[in-house]
């Protein structure tokens, strides 16, 4: 990975106090900073675990990973970039441009990395949040009138609850925290999971191991539906032409965001318009597998779009593979020099890639933010389910706003169109404070449960409730919390004002934080 950027508290001070909050320097985070300087919000911290920024493009640099929506439309619309040398770009170059964009915008004077939020608890008399923070100074508090959380819905990995993993010899490691240091030439290699990070990892560890006299087993429970992956690498002459024409930037961009939105009614209101996807998905089959057999025990058995499309060319092939064995009897447990399945073989295993997804659900900051009822979220969304108003606002959290929260997830098309309309929202919520003089902001418990009630009833037509699968967009109750259920146009426009109607409103106090800065300690 690139060395980390130049931000540093060292040349700016560490606040105390400060007007915004923001949690995570991904895409939602660094977007949120970007948009809150432009509108003269400057008085602003983000706060980022990581050495770099980027989010999910930091942490995800296993072998093979790239974006599954092209680049021309998974990027900001207000910082498009020609320079993409594919039209699925590879996980280094996402990540350097997050990076570039960073940089331009004027914004890493306020970004404090290998920064872990720890915990935030809401004062009702001064109406604000106080943070805790630990970095490489230690842990000192923060007080703000607003709590941004843009930690993301991908960011912390779910490790499968698998007997005697924890005494597994050889390494192991999740796919999100790849470990580079494993030398796995001649190895025998396990990767359990097989959905979107384990399609692009098999193929790139099936050649590596064909070179080296190395073999694969993966681990699948259930199959996923797999379409090609109409990638192409942009010549010198497309990409100067994407340089020099903002208006072809701008095509390339609209075209690619209504061919993705053309699945939306396929998921949410008619199925069967999804039969060309799934006549794809079988062709694809057919063309990367000749055994028989292996078809059958790849081929999917409920609806496509009940879970995740996925997107590739060489998936199949890799299972075809002569030093690949594809395996589907349940993991009955790990033993310290293998992995044992229901029917009773123990296949031995160097190295085993846990490929098993991210809380999705259950997001982990929940459990460190605690509202007026001096309940933390988790609590609160633990009796109900995770939800929010608008997928941005809770009632009981004044001035929390959540990008990328319950219900905002995409299966078809990029996430940030999703956030920049969050963004836009959480604009208008700060436009509105400031011209009112209210101190706090939150939504009202019948306008939450309105909106909820109504994502749950529309839930009810979708394929992802009725396709047949269980999936991890579906919570323990078997609600889908995670993903939108209309089109993502919707989305924007029912966020593009904020209405303060929907919300409790409080004046300010005297008390409105004003922006400190510390010292570097010696």
């Amino acid at each position: 990975m690139p060395s980390s950027l130049s931000a540093s508290p060292s040349t700016t001070g560490l606040p105390t106090s400060v007007r915004h909050l923001v949690v995570g320097a991904g895409f939602a985070g660094l977007c949120a900073a970007i948009k809150l300087q432009e509108d003269g919000e400057t008085d602003f911290l983000v706060v980022d675990k990581g050495a770099d920024v980027g989010g999910t493009w930091r942490d995800n640099t296993y072998p093979g990973a790239a974006c599954d929506v092209p680049s021309q439309l998974y990027s900001y619309s207000f910082a498009p970039n020609p320079e993409w040398s594919m039209s699925y770009s590879p996980q280094p170059e996402i990540q350097a441009y997050i990076r570039g964009v960073a940089e331009r915008s004027g914004t890493l004077d306020r970004v404090e990395l290998l920064t872990s939020f720890e915990d935030a608890t809401w004062d009702a008399d001064a109406q604000v949040w106080r943070s805790r923070i630990r970095g490489p100074h230690g842990e000192r508090t923060v007080v703000s009138t607003t709590l941004v959380v843009g930690a993301g819905s991908l960011s912390e990995p779910r490790l499968p609850d698998i007997a005697g993993i924890e005494h597994f010899g050889g390494d192991l490691f999740h796919s999100a925290r790849w470990n580079h240091d494993v030398d796995l030439a001649g190895k025998r290699v396990a990767v359990i999971g097989t959905g979107a990070s384990a399609i692009q990892i098999v193929p790139e560890l099936q050649r590596t191991l064909e070179a080296t006299g190395g073999h694969l087993d993966v681990y699948q429970r259930t199959a996923p539906w797999i379409i090609p992956r109409d990638d192409r690498r942009y010549g010198a002459l497309e990409r100067r032409a994407l340089r020099r024409l903002p208006l072809l930037r701008r095509l390339y961009r609209t075209g690619i965001y209504w061919a993705h939105e053309a699945y939306v009614p396929a998921f949410t209101i008619e199925p069967r318009m999804a039969a060309p996807a799934r006549q794809a998905a079988l062709a694809n089959i057919r063309k990367g597998i000749a055994d028989p057999q292996l078809r059958e025990r790849v081929t999917p058995h409920f609806a496509i779009g009940c879970k995740r499309i996925l997107r590739s060319n060489t998936w199949y092939p890799a299972l075809a593979a002569d030093n690949v064995e594809l395996v589907t009897d349940p993991i009955a447990e790990v033993t310290r020099d293998g992995v044992v399945t229901a029917d009773g073989t123990e296949r031995p295993v160097d190295v085993i890639v846990v490929a098993t997804g991210f809380h999705t659900t259950d997001l982990p900051f929940a459990e460190h933010v605690t509202g007026t009822a001096g309940r933390t979220l988790a609590d609160v969304w633990r009796e109900t389910g995770m939800a929010a108003y608008k997928g941005t606002t809770v009632p009981g959290f004044p001035n929390l706003f959540v990008l990328v929260g319950p219900n905002t997830g995409q299966g078809h098309t990029s996430m940030v169109f999703i956030i920049e309309a969050q963004v836009a929202y959480l604009r208008g919520a700060l436009r509105a404070m400031r011209e009112h003089g209210w101190g706090a902001v939150e939504p009202r418990a019948a306008a939450y449960r309105r909106w909820n009630a109504n994502l749950q009833r529309r839930m009810k037509r979708t394929v992802w409730t009725t396709g047949g699968c269980q999936s991890w967009y579906l919570d323990e109750h078997g609600r889908n919390t995670t993903l939108w259920p209309k089109s993502t146009f919707t989305f924007r426009r029912q966020l593009a004002s904020f209405d303060a109607d929907a919300y409790t409103t409080t004046p300010s106090t005297p008390t409105t934080p004003v922006s400190t800065r510390e010292e570097q300690p010696a």
